[in-house]
C-alpha cells in the first residue's frame, strides 16, 4: 500500500468516528493532527470528501489555528514557554540552549525528524517557571543545564513519544 493510500485510509477511519457533519471538522482535524503530528494534504482531502465540504474550508481551518501544522513535525515537540513569568525567570536562556544543542530555530524540525521547536506565549504553569513541555510532559524550574540533560535522555532513546 502506498503511503498516500495509507494516509487516506487512516484519515477516513479517524473521520468516521464522527457523523459526516460540518460541525465535526475541527475535532476530526485535531484527531488527525494527533495521529500524524501534522495534517497531511491527503488527509485534508479525505476529510473534505467525507464531510462534503469544499477543500478550501478544510485548509482555511487548518491554517487559521496555530495548533495545526501542514508540515511534518518531529517525534518530540519541544514547546518553550515565553510567558511573563517564564520570560522573567530566563526562558530566553532555555530557548538559546535548545537552539545551540539541536541547531534549529522555533518552527523548525531537526534533519533526523526527532525534534521540533516551538515557542508559546503561555503554557499555564507559571508556578514552575521557566517551563518547557516535550510532547505532553512538563518540565519546570529549568536551567539550561537541566534542560540539556532532559534533551540528552530523549536523544538517547530513554524517553518514549507520547
Amino acid at each position: 500500500m502506498s503511503e498516500s493510500l495509507k494516509i487516506r485510509t487512516e484519515s477516513l477511519e479517524i473521520a468516521q468516528k464522527y457523523q459526516p457533519k460540518r460541525r465535526y471538522l475541527l475535532a476530526i482535524l485535531q484527531d488527525i493532527q494527533k495521529h500524524y503530528n501534522y495534517l497531511p494534504a491527503e488527509a485534508m482531502e479525505t476529510v473534505a470528501r467525507y464531510l462534503s465540504v469544499p477543500l478550501v474550508k478544510v485548509y482555511g481551518m487548518a491554517t487559521f489555528y496555530k495548533a495545526f501544522s501542514l508540515t511534518p513535525k518531529g517525534k518530540y515537540i519541544i514547546k518553550v514557554c515565553d510567558g511573563t513569568a517564564c520570560h522573567i525567570k530566563g526562558s530566553v536562556n532555555l530557548l538559546d540552549e535548545v537552539k545551540m544543542i539541536l541547531g534549529i530555530e522555533p518552527g523548525q524540525t531537526t534533519d533526523d525528524g526527532l525534534f521540533s521547536l516551538e515557542t508559546v506565549a503561555c503554557i499555564g504553569a507559571c508556578g514552575l517557571a521557566p517551563v518547557a513541555v516535550i510532547n505532553d510532559e512538563y518540565h519546570g524550574n529549568l536551567t539550561p543545564a537541566s534542560l540539556r540533560q532532559i534533551l540528552e535522555q530523549y536523544q538517547g532513546g530513554m524517553k518514549d513519544a507520547k
